[in-house]
């Protein structure tokens, strides 16, 4: 459960579902309240750089990615350069790697979110189920209907 003064740490698909502004977007948008909390959602740096790659690679247009680029300029950066997310991001890594029943294999960029997401004492807000195998171990997690945008855990 998402209490009104929790951090957000938005995934990078959140993000893609925000710009694209469908009804999963707008649901998204209204049902956590992104606009009306008393702190801003943050994103990691690695988010930053990995929807401005999806925009080209989709092809986005000017309007489009400057629609994105005013999202994230709504929206707080957080770095991946301090010693707790470095910590969190060996953590995770060898715990998706070696300790987890079964082993899953994480992607990088999932692995820095979910550490930033860690360090940071964020909620991580998703529309996937990569990160489940971290929660409640490392990372707080709510997942959200990609199709509806509704809120699912």
């Amino acid at each position: 459960m998402i209490a009104p003064d929790d951090l957000l740490l938005l995934d990078t698909n959140v993000l893609i579902h925000l710009i694209r502004g469908k009804a999963a977007g707008v649901r998204i948008r209204e049902e956590l309240e992104l606009v009306e909390r008393s702190e801003r959602p943050v994103i990691s740096v690695v988010t930053v750089g990995e929807v401005r790659a999806l925009a080209l690679k989709l092809g986005w247009g000017d309007g489009k990615r400057a629609a994105l680029n005013e999202l994230i300029r709504q929206l707080v950066i957080v770095g991946i350069d301090s010693d707790e997310v470095l910590t969190r991001y060996a953590e995770i890594d060898h715990y998706s790697e070696k300790v987890a029943k079964p082993a899953r294999p994480f992607g990088q960029n999932d692995t820095w979110i979910a550490a930033c997401a860690s360090a940071y004492g964020a909620h991580l807000i998703t529309t996937d189920r990569d990160f489940d195998h971290l929660t409640p171990r490392f990372i707080e997690r709510t997942g959200v209907d990609g199709r509806t945008g509704e809120i699912l855990s």
